[in-house]
C-alpha cells in the first residue's frame, strides 16, 4: 500500500469511527433530550384570579407575563386563559408539579413599603427581577437586580430620595421577604439588593418579586401531571419516516454525485449524530414538529454539498485534474455557502431574542442546524472527499463532469412569470376576503390562534393514548365537526382533557351525551370550559416584530455583501412573494392555521433567502468576469442556468424528506408538511424564475434612466 492510499484509508477509518461514535452518542443522548407536551407530557397548572371579575386587559397582561416567565422551564410552554378568570399553564418535560409550584411561587400581592407604612411601589411596577453575582476583595456574593417600569422608576426615585439611610420592606402576601437599606437615591430605574447568604436565598427573592409583579393576584386551583398528547406509535412512525427519507436522500446523492455523494452521506450521518448531542447539551425542548424540523434540516443540509459538487463538476469540465477541481470547487462555493447561512443565522438570532414561545424554540433549532450544516459541509465532506481520493479514486468519471450545456433563456419568460406570481397573490387575497365574508375569518385559524373549548371527561376505564386516538377522537370529531381535536391524559387517573374549537351550548350537551352513550361516562364527571388562544396577541406581535427586524437586517447584510441595494431589494421581494403565495394555499385549501403555522412560514423564509443567495452569488461572480460584449440579460440567464441543477437537486432532496413525513406522519405532522411542500416548490420557482428577473429589471431601468431612456448594456 503506497503512502497516499495509506493516508486515505486512515482518514476514512477515522471518519467512519467518528460517524459511529457520534451516532452512538447521539442515540444514547436521546433519553436526555427534553421532550414537549405532545411527546412526553408534563405539568398542567390552573390558577384562578382572586378578584371576582378581572378585566380582559388585566387577564391578557397576566397571561403574557406568565408566558415570559415559564419560558425559563421550556420555550414550548403554553399559557392560555380558561373561562373568565382562570389561567392554565402547560409545561412540557417535567413531572413534579409541586416542585414547579414551589419554584414558580404563589402569584400573590407584592408591595414596597417605607418605615412609615406607606406603599411606595406595587408589584406590577417591577419589570424584571434577576439573580446576579458581585465580587469584592475576592469574596463572591449574590444579589437581586431589579428593573422598574417607567411609572415604577418615577415612584422609586421619589421614595429612595426621601428614604436614604432607611429601610424599605418588600412585603409579599403580608409577609416581609426583605428589608434592604437605601444607601443613595436611585433614579435610573434599576437597583440591586445585596446581603444574600447564598444563591438559593437570592433566587427565592427574585422568584417572589417576579411572580408578585403580575397584574392580578392568583391562587392555585389545581395542578396535574398530564401524559403525552400523542402515543408511541406516532413518534415511531415519524422516526421511521426520518430514516426512510435519509436513506432515499443518501441513495440519490450517491447516484447523482458518485464519490462526492458518498462523502456527503458520511458527513450528513455525522451531522445527525451531532445535532442530537447538541439538542441535549443546550436543553432544547423537542416537539413532534421539532422532529420534523430536524428531519427537514437534513434535507436542507444537502444544499451546501450540492453547491460544492456542482462547482467541482464545472472545474472538471474546464479540464482541471480532480485534486485541483476539488480544491477550487470548495473555494468558489465558500462565498455562497457563507452568505446564505449567515443571512439565515441573522434571522434566527433576531427570532430568538425578539420572539417568544414556539418562535424562540424554532430559532434555537434553526441556528444549531445551520452551524452544523456549515461545519459538516466545509470540513467533514472535504476530509471525506480527500480520503476517498487518496484511496485511488482519482478518475474524473468518479466525480462527474459538467460541461457548458445549452443556456436557458429564463428572462424571456419573465413577464409570464411575473403575471403568474401576481395572479397567485391576488387569488390569495381574494380567497381571504371571501373566507372573511363567509366565516368572519380570513384564514382557517386553529385553537392555538382562536381558543376553543376544553372538556374534561373522567372515563370508567384507564384508556391508553392509542385508545383515545382510535375510539374517543372520532366520536368527538363527528359531534363537533372539528378535525383538529387535541387530547391529553391526566397521569394516575382516568381523566382525559379534550380540546376542540369553540362549542355552543347545544354542541357541549351533544358531546356530553355522546360520551355517556358511547363510553358509559357519568354525566356529572364531564365539565367544559372556554379556553383562550395559546398564541396570545402579544406573542403574535413579538413574532411580527421579530420577522420585520430580521428582514431589515438581512436586507442590510445582503446590501453590504453584494455592494448593490438591488440585490437586497430583489431578495426581500422574492421572500415576500413566497410567503404570500404559500398564504394563498392556506386560504384556498383552508389549511388549519395552528401552532405549526409560524414555524412553517419561518422555515419557508429561511429556505427562500438561501436559494436566492446562491443565484446572486453566481451573478456577482459573472459580473466580475464579464466581457464588454456580453449583454446583461445573457449574463443573468447564464448565472441561473449554471445554478439550475443545484436548485432542482436541493429542492428535490428537501422535498423527498418532507414528502415521506407527509405520507407516514400523523395528522399534526401532515399539517406541518403539506404547506412546507408548497413552500419548497414556490421557493424553487421564485429563485429560478423571479429573483434574477427582478434584479435585471431594476438594473436595466436604472441604466435606461442614466442613458436618457436608451437601451443599456451595463
Amino acid at each position: 500500500m503506497n503512502n497516499s492510499k495509506g493516508k486515505g484509508f486512515l482518514g476514512l477509518l477515522i471518519l467512519l469511527f467518528a460517524v459511529g461514535l457520534f451516532g452512538f452518542l447521539g442515540y444514547d443522548t436521546m433519553d436526555s433530550i427534553k421532550l414537549g407536551l405532545d411527546l412526553a407530557g408534563g405539568v398542567s397548572i390552573t390558577y384562578q384570579a382572586v378578584e371576582a371579575n378581572p378585566s380582559d386587559e388585566d387577564m391578557a397582561d397576566t397571561v403574557y407575563k406568565l408566558q415570559q416567565r415559564v419560558q425559563n422551564y421550556s420555550t414550548e410552554a403554553e399559557v392560555y386563559r380558561e373561562g373568565a378568570n382562570r389561567i392554565n399553564i402547560d409545561i412540557p418535560g417535567v413531572s413534579d408539579a409541586n416542585a414547579i409550584l414551589q419554584d414558580l411561587g404563589k402569584p400573590g400581592s407584592l408591595m414596597f413599603i417605607d418605615e412609615t407604612g406607606q406603599v411606595i411601589l406595587t408589584g406590577d411596577q417591577v419589570a424584571t427581577a434577576k439573580v446576579g453575582q458581585t465580587e469584592q476583595n475576592g469574596i463572591r456574593s449574590y444579589v437581586v437586580s431589579l428593573t422598574f417600569t417607567p411609572e415604577g422608576t418615577t415612584s422609586f426615585a421619589e421614595a429612595t430620595t426621601k428614604n436614604v439611610g432607611k429601610q424599605i420592606a418588600i412585603i409579599y402576601d403580608g409577609e416581609v421577604k426583605s428589608s434592604p437599606v437605601v444607601r443613595e437615591a436611585i433614579t435610573g430605574g434599576q437597583c440591586q439588593i445585596d446581603g444574600m447568604e447564598g444563591y438559593e436565598e437570592a433566587n427565592n427573592l427574585a422568584s417572589t418579586i417576579r411572580i408578585g409583579s403580575l397584574s392580578l393576584e392568583l391562587e392555585e386551583l389545581r395542578s396535574n401531571v398530564v401524559g403525552a398528547k400523542l402515543g408511541e406509535e406516532a413518534i415511531s412512525t415519524s422516526l421511521k419516516a426520518g430514516v426512510i427519507g435519509f436513506a432515499v436522500v443518501a441513495v440519490f446523492m450517491a447516484v447523482a454525485y458518485l464519490v462526492p455523494g458518498v462523502a456527503a452521506v458520511l458527513a450528513l450521518a455525522l451531522y445527525v449524530g451531532l445535532i442530537l448531542i447538541l439538542l441535549a447539551a443546550f436543553e432544547v425542548t423537542l416537539t413532534l414538529p421539532g422532529i420534523a424540523g430536524i428531519i427537514l434540516s437534513v434535507g436542507m443540509a444537502v444544499d451546501a454539498n450540492v453547491i460544492i459538487f456542482t462547482r467541482i463538476k464545472e472545474e472538471l469540465g474546464h479540464g482541471k485534474v480532480v485534486k485541483s477541481a476539488i480544491k477550487t470547487g470548495f473555494s468558489k462555493a465558500l462565498s455562497a455557502i457563507v452568505d446564505g447561512n449567515v443571512t439565515t443565522l441573522i434571522a434566527a438570532a433576531v427570532l430568538y431574542f425578539r420572539g417568544s414561545g414556539t418562535v424562540k424554540g424554532f430559532a434555537t433549532t434553526l441556528a444549531i442546524g445551520i452551524i452544523l450544516s456549515m461545519f459538516t459541509a466545509l470540513f467533514v465532506t472535504r476530509f471525506a472527499l480527500y480520503s476517498l481520493f487518496s484511496l485511488g479514486l482519482e478518475d474524473p468519471k468518479f466525480y462527474g463532469v459538467k460541461k457548458d450545456g445549452k443556456q436557458i433563456h429564463f428572462l424571456g419568460k419573465r413577464r409570464f412569470c411575473f403575471a403568474v406570481s401576481i395572479v397567485m397573490i391576488v387569488v390569495g387575497w381574494g380567497a381571504m376576503l371571501l373566507n372573511n365574508s363567509q366565516t368572519g375569518k380570513a384564514l382557517n385559524y386553529g385553537m392555538d390562534f382562536t381558543g376553543g373549548t376544553s372538556t374534561n371527561v373522567t372515563f370508567n376505564e384507564n384508556l391508553s393514548l392509542e385508545d383515545i386516538s382510535s375510539r374517543v377522537v372520532p366520536v368527538v370529531s363527528q359531534i363537533t365537526g372539528d378535525a383538529d381535536v387535541q387530547t391529553q391524559k391526566v397521569e394516575g387517573t382516568n381523566e382525559v382533557i379534550i380540546k376542540t374549537k369553540t362549542l355552543s351550548v347545544d354542541q357541549r350537551q351533544a358531546l356530553s351525551n355522546a360520551m355517556v352513550e358511547s363510553f358509559g361516562v357519568e354525566a356529572e364527571k364531564i365539565t367544559a370550559e372556554s379556553i383562550s388562544a395559546a398564541v396570545s396577541k402579544e406573542m403574535k406581535q413579538d413574532a411580527v416584530a421579530a420577522v420585520v427586524i430580521a428582514t431589515v437586517l438581512m436586507l442590510l447584510y445582503i446590501w453590504f455583501r453584494f455592494k448593490d441595494i438591488r440585490f437586497a431589494t430583489s431578495a426581500i421581494l422574492a421572500l415576500v412573494h413566497d410567503v404570500l403565495v404559500v398564504l394563498t394555499f392556506y386560504a384556498v385549501a383552508k389549511w388549519s392555521v395552528g401552532s405549526t403555522f409560524i414555524a412553517c412560514m419561518l422555515t419557508i423564509v429561511g429556505y427562500s433567502i438561501n436559494a436566492t443567495i446562491v443565484i446572486f452569488d453566481r451573478i456577482r461572480e459573472n459580473l466580475a468576469a464579464r466581457t464588454p460584449k456580453q449583454q446583461l440579460d445573457d449574463l443573468v440567464d447564464q448565472s441561473i442556468t449554471q445554478t439550475f441543477t443545484r436548485s432542482i437537486n436541493t429542492s428535490l432532496t428537501t422535498f423527498i424528506m418532507v414528502f415521506v413525513l407527509f405520507i407516514m406522519g400523523v395528522s399534526s405532522i401532515r399539517e406541518f408538511a403539506l404547506p412546507l411542500m408548497a413552500g419548497i416548490v414556490c421557493g424553487t420557482y421564485s429563485s429560478v424564475c423571479v429573483t434574477g428577473a427582478l434584479w435585471y429589471v431594476m438594473t436595466s431601468a436604472k441604466g435606461k434612466k442614466d442613458l436618457g431612456g436608451k437601451a443599456e448594456n451595463p
